[in-house]
């Protein structure tokens, strides 16, 4: 007897037809990573990822695992792996968890660490910056403020700060005296705070108009000079960036500039991008810097709301001449971001320790495609 799609609908169950939409999801997110772009795939997991709240299958991936390693364990403990599709599905998700789980393996404790502990102890060779997107709404800047006091830092970086927030952070000014501003009403405004000279500062806007990015020399007490960048590219969304064109060029032109500096390098800032997204790896492999969250954990910093759908959005990226003193992700200060907090050493003689990613060929053509997608090779 033939039996027709709606009969065949009925005799599937609800959790078949709901191991079935993972396996689709799985085989998206397989389509997306071998593709040479890095546009949008023609599904959304959420429609969030239609407002920019996240940039393709990338994102998700812890998410993604957990869901497969549920529906795993679920297809066992009910005996449907006995059945034909029941083995199909347990093995779509077994292979979905495992693809998965090597994509963010790096980001877990259990990883080698790619950034040495510092041995150092001498505090004038030392360089503690904090990254904060503070949230244009945002209207709770003595959250920051104590958070800064607190953690008694060299260098504070703060996102998305327009004017009002300019104002209320001229709190700082007096002991941070070496400032860069340049508030934005568009949430791509830009400050730093410096105890630390600055020197050969730059405002610069890369590939767009009106996102700014922020080049400067930190002098380092020992006499030292970090070259440092800090950065804020728009993210791919409908209202914005239809694609990823804009921000995957500017971090190119970025990683192209750090490929030729020879001294310290630090570059900072919200990348509207994963750590283990294929732009972000392109960018580690043409800059060769190093990521200090790998073996030490994501360090997810978005969103500050919701728990369950939380990313590693704000990076802080360094040469080998750095190794690592001190990495926390702080609280919540009223933002959608958490800010985040590294202490690094300056040790050049260790550099030998620590290896960087490098970029082939092919990695070299795919930065070219995106430099020339964006009007910029």
């Amino acid at each position: 007897m033939l039996i027709g799609p709606s009969e065949r609908r009925r005799r599937l169950s609800p959790e078949r037809r709901f191991c079935l939409s993972l396996y689709s999801i799985c085989l998206n997110t397989s389509w997306q990573d071998s593709r040479r772009s890095s546009s949008l795939p023609p599904l959304y997991l959420f429609r969030a990822a239609k407002s920019g709240g996240f940039g393709g299958w990338d994102f998700p991936r812890l998410q993604v695992a957990l869901l497969a390693a549920v529906l795993a364990l679920g297809t066992l403990v009910s005996g449907n792996w006995s059945e034909a599709l029941g083995r199909a599905l347990l093995a779509a998700n077994l292979i979905c968890l495992g693809y998965q789980a090597y994509r963010i393996f790096p980001y877990t404790r259990v990883a080698r660490r790619e950034v040495k502990v510092a041995r150092s102890t001498d505090r004038s060779r030392r360089l503690r910056l904090l990254s904060s997107n503070v949230l244009i709404s945002n209207r709770e800047p003595e959250r920051l403020l104590a958070l800064i006091r607190e953690h008694q830092l060299d260098v504070v970086v703060t996102l998305e700060s327009d004017d009002h927030w300019e104002q209320q952070l001229k709190a700082l000014e007096s002991d941070y005296a070496h400032t860069v501003k340049r508030p934005l009403d568009n949430a791509y405004g830009m400050h730093i705070y410096s105890r630390l000279p600055l020197e050969q500062v730059t405002v610069e806007f890369l590939v767009e108009a009106e996102i700014p990015s922020i080049h400067a020399q930190i002098v380092l007490p020992c006499g030292e000079r970090v070259q440092a960048h800090f950065i804020h590219p728009a993210p791919p969304s409908p209202t914005e960036n239809e694609r990823s064109t804009e921000r995957d060029a500017e971090l190119v032109l970025v990683a192209k500039r750090v490929a030729r500096e020879k001294g310290p390098v630090v570059v900072m800032g919200d990348l509207n991008d994963v750590a283990w997204s294929k732009t972000t790896r392109l960018f580690r492999k043409l800059s060769r810097l190093l990521d200090p969250r790998i073996g030490r954990g994501m360090f997810n910093t978005f969103h500050a709301r919701w728990f369950f759908m939380r990313w590693p959005l704000d990076h802080i990226f360094h040469s080998e001449h750095f190794t690592l003193v001190e990495l926390q992700r702080l609280r919540d200060i009223g933002s959608d971001h958490f800010p985040i907090l590294i202490d690094l050493a300056l040790e050049p003689h260790r550099a030998g320790e620590q290896e960087a990613p490098r970029a082939d060929a092919d990695d070299h053509q795919l930065a070219q495609e995106k430099l020339a997608h964006a009007g910029k090779a």
